[in-house]
């Protein structure tokens, strides 16, 4: 077997917290879950994920974790071994933290070790050695704050329209609960939880109606609260990246907005006012006698926010329309009119 370096695995120090293993066990068991990646790539990511259990499996024990830092790829060799018994020149026998504190004159407790300082004296001088076994170190781990959970990221498209003009976007996240197996351990005794294959959490579906921010832009990441990963403190915040689509009206035109408005014919002949929606209501905008189909209006200021805290500019194109439906008589007048027209062409037409 090879020997790999439990800390390169989980990328953490050698002087890592719990906590930090934990962390970076869980972002890499979720990216490197099997179920993640398409069946071709699947032998090398079932590697890729026993390797990084196996590393979580040793540091995040800590016995094991203290064998491996003393004796490298060596480590295993040591898992079996007890000191010789006996009271003979030379034995040695193991002592529990409650013997010790006997044989030294120490109260023992229900809890392990004495109340008095005692104990405290010797969480000073052995540190480790009385973990959990009460005295001060004890005490600072139980008194520790509790941690929220990580921070969520994902993305959702936006049209252009809908940011432009605010509302609500209805959509579906896939967001983090606690696993009821492991009650978010990620660990069934000394193993990895096979209902969640050692992340702590399992995934559900969740309906969110997202307001869409005045401010909106491309790009725009927005803080969730409560719909990240979950935590003993509490969960996390999901960090939404808005994309922004174009629609059937709407589009991006560099940090501007472009947006088509149909007229009629006549109104290209002696000039109109139409009604556009911009952000915060409606305005009115004129279209001049003479303007051809294509030529763009501009509004000032009423495109979509940019990062510096102005607004970018609205386009109207000019677009040609008929009345839905024609009557006989107008179906008339069109052929009319187009017996003595020269030809009309346009876009990629020759």
């Amino acid at each position: 077997m090879q020997f790999q370096d439990y800390y390169t695995t989980l990328g953490v120090s050698r002087t890592a917290s719990a906590d930090d293993i934990k962390r970076a066990y869980r972002k890499l068991a979720k990216e490197w879950h099997p179920d993640r990646h398409p069946p071709h790539k699947r032998k090398d990511v079932e590697d890729k994920f026993k390797a990084i259990s196996e590393a979580n499996e040793v540091l995040s024990d800590p016995e094991k974790r203290k064998r491996f830092d003393s004796l490298g790829e060596h480590w295993r060799h040591g898992q079996d071994f007890q000191r010789p018994h006996g009271g003979g020149q030379g034995g040695f026998r193991n002592v529990s933290p409650e013997d010790f504190a006997r044989m030294f004159g120490g109260a023992a407790g229900p809890g392990g070790m004495g109340g008095g300082g005692f104990s405290d004296f010797f969480s000073q001088m052995f540190g480790d050695m009385f973990a959990g076994q009460g005295g001060a170190a004890g005490r600072g781990r139980a008194q520790a704050t509790a941690e929220r959970g990580e921070d969520a990221e994902a993305a959702i498209e936006v049209k252009v329209g809908d940011a432009l003009l605010g509302g609500k976007k209805p959509f579906a996240l896939r967001i983090a609960v606690p696993c009821s197996a492991c009650e978010g351990e990620g660990r069934v005794g000394r193993r990895a939880c096979p209902a969640c294959a050692g992340l702590g959490s399992n995934q559900r579906e969740q309906s969110v109606d997202l307001t869409i921010p005045k401010d909106a832009r491309d790009g725009q990441v927005l803080r969730l609260r409560g719909l990240g990963e979950p935590g003993d403190g509490g969960p996390g915040d999901l960090l939404l990246t808005l994309r922004l689509v174009p629609d059937d009206v709407y589009r991006l035109h560099f940090d501007d907005v472009e947006a088509d408005v149909v007229v009629a014919p006549w109104d290209l002949l002696d000039g109109a006012k139409v009604d556009v929606a911009v952000p915060g209501g409606t305005a009115t905008a004129r279209v001049p006698a003479g303007t051809k189909p294509g030529q763009k209006l501009r509004l000032r200021g009423q495109g979509l926010a940019r990062a510096d805290g102005s607004r970018g500019d609205l386009f109207l194109v000019v677009r040609l329309g008929l009345p839905e439906p024609l009557t006989e008589r107008q179906q008339e007048l069109l052929r009319e009119l187009g017996k003595d027209a020269g030809p009309v062409r346009g876009g990629a037409a020759r």
